[in-house]
């Protein structure tokens, strides 16, 4: 299982001769397992965060190890492979195409990779029994209220089986009831595979409901972690 840990961490962006400081010697570390939680107002560095952990992003400092490797070293075929085979992202956008049913979305990346279409179809479809779309497996995402998109992204996050999850604003296209619903599904289907759950929100009540190790972040800095880096 997947251990993170995150030194020192500092991500600044540069527009001329301007520097902005999105991420400021943020330290943190992911344990296998771990359900997390990031609040924080809008600017504070919440999705820049997630990036870097999740080897979307490159820090301009600091160090972020997995499995006590130096992920710096790592070529972008491996960052990728990362992302692909052992990470799972879940984004406010849903992300899903639109001329694809949804057992495709969620399939999309396995049969992009020549995998038996039968296999991934029936892997497909019991992740969205276990979403609670075994009804709406064949309608496209125009054809889906923004819960049952959130409901697909979920399954298609979990599709590779991955180690850690990610999940960038969740819940920020949905109403409050069903945002608890949608964190609350998200958090049962990672823990029944033993699987860490890493979830950037800018509402601290759902992240507080959900139980979870909620750090919360200011300024690009941490302003709270009730454990804190050892």
């Amino acid at each position: 299982m997947t251990n993170i840990r995150a030194t020192n961490l500092r991500r600044v962006h540069r527009r001329g001769a301007t520097e902005i400081v999105a991420l400021d010697d943020v330290s943190l570390d992911l344990h296998p397992g771990e359900f997390v939680t990031v609040t924080g107002p809008s600017g504070s560095g919440k999705s820049t965060l997630l990036h870097l952990l999740g080897l979307i992003d490159n820090p301009t400092a600091g160090t972020l190890c997995i499995d006590g490797v130096d992920t710096a070293g790592f070529s972008d075929n491996r960052r990728a492979e990362f992302r692909r085979r052992r990470f799972g992202f879940v984004f406010q956008s849903f992300l899903l195409l639109p001329g694809l049913a949804a057992w495709e979305n969620v399939a999309l990346a396995e049969l992009l990779d020549g995998k038996p279409l039968r296999t991934q179809r029936t892997r497909a479809l019991a992740l969205l029994d276990d979403v609670g779309l075994t009804d709406r497996w064949d309608h496209p995402p125009h054809e889906l209220s923004g819960g049952e998109q959130q409901r697909v992204a979920i399954a298609r996050s979990l599709m590779a089986d991955p180690e850690v999850v990610f999940a960038d604003e969740p819940t920020g296209a949905l109403d409050q009831a069903n945002s608890v619903n949608i964190l609350a599904l998200l958090r049962q289907l990672t823990a029944e595979r033993g699987r860490s759950l890493f979830v950037v929100t800018h509402e601290p009540a759902i992240a507080a409901s959900a139980g979870a190790r909620m750090i919360s972040l200011r300024d690009g800095q941490i302003a709270d972690d009730p454990v804190p880096t050892s």
